[in-house]
């Protein structure tokens, strides 16, 4: 695609989508991470966002790189807003959450289970797959 070529309202939305896609998922997979940040995370992080791939699907200089560019912006930073929604509507969590984990802890009827971090979000058993209640 030249950079005179322009793009169908389709094409844009569709590379919008897949960059918000790929910034909400960015966001997620920081924000939960176990380890310490090392070089070869940016590195990786750096070939998602701007990769062969991507520019192969979305050319440089062109609308549709354009749109993908926003809907990283709006993924990475829509999580985030969802995030101090979802914290400011509900009443066991504070903003000091996002600080160092502090929250609320539950009241009876409400209980953390056993072997649950109250601070963290569920443990995932092998494979992703959330554990399953019994």
């Amino acid at each position: 695609m030249s950079t005179s070529e322009s793009s169908s309202l389709l094409q844009l939305l569709g590379a919008g989508g897949f960059g918000a896609l790929i910034g909400w998922l960015v966001y997620y997979t920081n924000r939960y991470r176990r380890g310490d940040v090392q070089f070869s995370d940016l590195v990786t992080l750096v070939g998602v966002i701007g990769g062969g791939a991507v520019l192969t699907l979305f050319p440089a200089k062109t609308d549709l790189f354009g749109a993908y560019g926003i809907g990283l912006f709006v993924g990475f930073f829509g999580y985030f807003a969802v995030l101090l929604l979802m914290v400011r509507a509900s009443a066991s969590f504070t903003l000091e959450w996002f600080l160092d984990g502090r929250r609320i802890p539950p009241a009876p009827p409400f209980e953390v289970p056993p072997g649950v971090d109250p601070g963290t979000r569920p443990p995932m058993e092998p494979g992703g797959k959330p554990p399953i209640a019994t």
